[in-house]
C-alpha cells in the first residue's frame, strides 16, 4: 500500500486513469510545442502576436461556452462525456497533422484548429478537473488533485523536450499525429474503469439558472472570489509561456527548436516539483497561494533580467514551483471547499475565468514582446503575480485578520480565525446553503 505523496494510487480506477492521462498529457505537450513552433517560424516571421491569436483562440471559449460547460460537467454522465471530448481532441490533432504533413497548412488554418479545439476542450476541462472526485474518496481529494497536477507537468516536462528532437528531424506534423494517436490511450482507460467502484455522488437538479446559482454560491464565498481573482490576473498575464519562451528562445537567446523545447521541459521540472509537495499536504491552504504567487511574480522578475539561456533556464525552474503551487492548491481548495453538487460548475467558472482571460491577456502579451521586446513581457508576467498576491493579502487581513509578528528574527504570520480550506464544508458555504434553501 502506497501512502503519503502518491496514497492516491491504491485505487485500481485511479491508476488506470492516471496511466492514460499521462501518455495522453505527452502527446498534449508535443502538440502545443510543435503548433507554437510553426506558427513563430514557419508561417510568419518571428511573430509573437500570431502566437497570442492562437492562444486566445484556443482558450476563449472557455468564458463564451462557460452556461454549457458548467451545466454539462455537473449533469452528465462524466466518464462518458470525456470519452466524447478525448475522441474529438484526437481527431483535431489528425486533421492539423495530416494538412501539415501533406505541406498546405496555412496560419488562418492553424486559428481555425485553435478555435475548435479550444472549444472542445471548453467541455472538457471542467469535466476532467471533477471526474477525479469520482475515481477517490473524499478524503484523498486533494492529494488525487496534485498527483493529476503531477501528472500533467511531467508530461510538460518530457513532451516539448520530444517535439524539439522530432519537429528537427521529421517534422512538426508528425508531432501532431503522434499526438492524435496518444488518445487512444485515455480513452482505453475509460473504458476500462470498473464503473461499480465508482464513488459516484448526488448530482445537480437540471433547472433553469443553475449557472447563476453557481455565481451566487461564489459571491456568498470570500474566499472563493479571493481566489477567482487572483487566478484570473496570473491567468491572463502571467500564464502565458508560449510567448515568453518562444519569443526569449528565438529573438534574444537565438536558439532552435531543440533548445526550445529544453526550456519548456526544465520549466516543466519545477512545475512536478511544486505538483508534488502540494500532493504531500494533507489540505489545501490561503497562504499556500499567497507565497505561490508572490514567488511567481519574483521569479518571472528574474527571468526577465537573466542575461543567458543559462541562467533564465533556472530562472524557469522557480517559476514552475510556484505557478504549480499557486495552481494545484487553488484547484484543491475549490473542490474540497465547494458542496459536490455545485462542484462542476464553480470549476467550470474558475477554469473560465483562469484560461478565459488568456483572450484579453495572451495579444497584450504578444504585442508588448513584438513592441518592446520579450523581456518587458516578461515584466508584465511578474506584475500578474505580485498584484496576485496583494489581493490574497488583502483577504487574509480582512476575513482571517492576519497578524504580522517576528519571532526569533523571522517573521511569523497568524490568522485569527480558521483558514476554511483546512474543512470541507466552511462557515461560508454553510451560510450558502442555509441562504439558498
Amino acid at each position: 500500500m502506497m501512502t503519503g505523496t502518491f496514497r492516491s494510487l491504491n485505487g485500481f480506477n485511479y491508476r488506470l486513469w492516471a496511466g492514460g492521462a499521462l501518455v495522453s498529457n505527452v502527446g498534449t505537450w508535443m502538440q502545443r510545442t510543435a503548433q507554437d513552433w510553426i506558427v513563430l517560424t514557419q508561417l510568419t516571421h518571428n511573430n509573437a502576436t500570431a502566437v497570442g491569436i492562437v492562444m486566445a483562440l484556443q482558450f476563449g471559449p472557455q468564458a463564451l461556452l462557460l452556461p454549457l460547460t458548467g451545466f454539462a460537467a455537473d449533469h452528465f454522465d462524466r466518464r462518458k462525456l470525456l470519452i466524447v471530448t478525448q475522441a474529438a481532441m484526437g481527431a483535431l490533432a489528425l486533421g492539423l497533422g495530416i494538412l501539415t504533413v501533406a505541406g498546405v497548412v496555412r496560419l488562418w488554418e492553424v486559428y481555425l484548429f485553435a478555435l475548435l479545439l479550444g472549444c472542445v476542450t471548453a467541455f472538457d476541462a471542467p469535466v476532467r478537473q471533477t471526474f477525479v472526485s469520482e475515481l477517490v474518496a473524499e478524503s484523498d481529494l486533494s492529494n488525487a488533485v496534485a498527483l493529476n497536477s503531477t501528472s500533467f507537468n511531467a508530461a510538460r516536462m518530457i513532451g516539448p523536450a520530444i517535439a524539439g528532437v522530432l519537429i528537427a528531424v521529421v517534422g512538426a506534423g508528425w508531432v501532431f499525429l503522434i499526438n492524435a494517436a496518444s488518445f487512444a490511450a485515455v480513452l482505453a482507460s475509460l473504458s476500462m474503469l470498473r464503473i461499480g467502484e465508482l464513488h459516484l455522488r448526488a448530482r445537480a437538479a437540471p433547472v433553469r439558472g443553475s449557472l447563476v446559482a453557481g455565481f451566487r454560491y461564489i459571491w456568498q464565498r470570500p474566499d472563493l472570489k479571493a481566489i477567482l481573482l487572483m487566478f484570473f490576473l496570473i491567468g491572463t498575464f502571467g500564464l502565458n509561456f508560449p510567448i515568453f519562451i518562444s519569443t526569449m528562445s528565438v529573438s534574444v537567446f537565438h536558439a532552435g527548436a531543440h533548445q526550445y523545447g529544453f526550456l519548456s521541459s526544465i520549466m516543466a521540472l519545477g512545475s512536478v516539483t511544486g505538483a508534488l509537495l502540494a500532493a504531500r499536504r494533507e489540505k489545501p491552504r490561503m497562504a499556500f497561494l499567497l507565497a505561490g504567487a508572490a514567488v511567481f511574480g519574483g521569479g518571472v522578475t528574474l527571468a526577465a533580467l537573466m542575461p543567458s539561456y543559462g541562467l533564465f533556464a533556472v530562472a524557469l525552474v522557480i517559476i514552475g514551483v510556484a505557478a504549480q503551487t499557486f495552481t494545484t492548491t487553488a484547484n484543491g481548495a475549490v473542490q474540497l471547499s465547494t458542496e459536490p453538487a455545485m462542484r462542476g460548475r464553480v470549476m467550470a467558472i474558475l477554469l473560465a475565468v483562469a484560461l478565459g482571460g488568456t483572450p484579453l491577456g495572451a495579444p497584450v502579451i504578444g504585442w508588448v514582446a513584438d513592441t518592446f521586446g520579450p523581456r518587458w513581457a516578461l515584466g508584465v508576467g511578474a506584475l500578474s503575480g505580485f498584484a496576485a498576491a496583494m489581493v490574497g493579502l488583502h483577504y487574509l487581513m480582512k476575513y482571517r485578520q492576519l497578524r504580522v509578528r517576528i519571532v526569533g528574527g523571522r517573521l511569523r504570520f497568524n490568522t485569527g480565525w480558521p483558514d476554511p480550506m483546512a474543512t470541507l464544508v466552511p462557515a461560508e458555504s454553510r451560510a450558502a446553503r442555509q441562504e439558498t434553501s
